[in-house]
């Protein structure tokens, strides 16, 4: 019975912040937003820009057309339906604010349909995987940003050695021309370091592109 009660004045919040700008659809755009699950609600009415998107999602869901379905084109309307179904549930993630309703929704659509029409009915099943599927992507993320680390503390490296070298060189364009020759494949650049005339020759190409 709390859920309920709960639901209950969260709608009656809802319905006094929506009705002040759409006295007329008020009561359809609050029962669209108690589809969505009860922590995101709470959220959005401490949220005002969030409340407000969800809110012009929803108005945009009310004005979509209804186009009648023909039952003669299978095909078409199977297109037409999973194409609908995507946006449905785009809208429904993307009031999550994860910063990657795209790449979730369309994981999510990799589903049959059926799990899909599920997740569109199911408020909680659809948190549990909108979590599970930006935990997968964070998972993905730091282990690109490992492999990026690893390869920025190379870079840097290579940059001190240069820049040691190029000092020696030119001091006073040292970072300048280090920046230059920066932007090279670490494979060139650890040649350079290895090979001296290589550099000297880098060296003056890149104070010459200075100098123009």
């Amino acid at each position: 019975m709390d859920e309920e009660e709960d639901l209950e004045s969260i709608g009656e919040q809802l319905y006094t912040r929506i009705y002040p700008k759409h006295k007329e659809a008020a009561g359809k755009l609050t029962g669209m937003l108690l589809e969505l699950p009860g922590p995101v609600l709470r959220q959005m009415l401490q949220d005002e820009a969030m409340l407000t998107a969800a809110v012009e999602k929803a108005l945009r869901a009310l004005q979509l057309p209804q186009e009648p379905r023909e039952t003669c084109k299978d095909e078409d309307d199977a297109s037409v339906s999973s194409d609908s179904l995507g946006e449905q549930l785009f809208e429904l993630v993307d009031v999550y604010n994860t910063g990657h309703s795209q790449k979730i929704t369309g994981m999510l659509l990799e589903q049959h349909k059926e799990a899909v029409l599920n997740l569109l009915s199911d408020p909680k099943l659809l948190e549990e995987q909108v979590n599970h599927a930006l935990k997968t992507l964070k998972e993905q993320n730091e282990e690109t940003d490992v492999s990026d680390t690893s390869d920025a503390d190379d870079t840097e490296k290579l940059g001190e050695k240069l820049f040691s070298l190029v000092e020696e060189m030119d001091p006073r364009h040292a970072n300048d021309i280090t920046g230059m020759l920066l932007e090279m494949d670490p494979a060139a650049l650890q040649q350079l370091l290895s090979d001296h005339t290589m550099l000297e020759v880098a060296v003056q190409k890149a104070q010459a592109a200075l100098n123009t």
